[in-house]
């Protein structure tokens, strides 16, 4: 079964572009997403549902079906997966062909760099941050705070609530000094 997919953006707000470019595939059933929002994909994910061993899922671009290089990637390694082929008509992709598989393979490839640069530059930060003396995580509460939670509760003439309103310590972080 050939699937169209299309899903608003903004030079085609009302879709028109993207039903006349699936026109020539002969599209047995088109899902037209109503919203362009990234979390409420009604349609997509009634589509992805419905989706069999040897359809194909035709899009106008990969914008319209994938949010991301990432979501792209994983989509399609989805489709691939279930045997499912996959056409962006403006991107001239189509992975039944040997391009398009090759096409796919280069792009994982591109994604999964993309992730080793991003992770490798966290690290190095990180890194140069703590030769800085600086440390990650959230800050810690003055020692005299703590001290004086700790004291006003070991002596039990205190509720926590008025620990925590005298002190400025959370009830979670006096329970963590606590346990510790």
């Amino acid at each position: 079964m050939i699937i169209g997919y299309t899903r608003p953006y903004s030079e085609d707000e009302n879709l028109d572009k993207q039903l006349q470019a699936l026109q020539p595939y002969k599209c047995e059933k088109v899902y037209q997403e109503k919203t362009n929002s990234l979390k409420n994909r009604v349609e997509f994910d009634e589509m992805v549902a419905s989706l069999q061993e040897g359809d194909t899922v035709v899009v106008y671009k990969f914008y319209c079906i994938a949010d991301s290089t990432r979501h792209l990637i994983e989509l399609i390694e989805y489709l691939s997966e279930n045997h499912i082929h996959f056409v962006s008509i403006l991107d001239d992709v189509d992975t039944s062909t040997l391009e398009g598989k090759t096409f796919f393979n280069t792009i994982k490839r591109i994604g999964q760099f993309q992730h080793d640069v991003i992770s490798e530059r966290t690290k190095a930060g990180l890194e140069e941050a703590k030769l800085k003396g600086k440390s990650g995580g959230r800050p810690k509460k003055p020692d005299y705070n703590v001290h004086r939670a700790l004291e006003m509760y070991w002596s039990k003439k205190y509720t926590i609530a008025q620990i925590t309103e005298a002190t400025g310590i959370s009830k979670t972080t006096l329970y963590r000094y606590l346990d510790n």
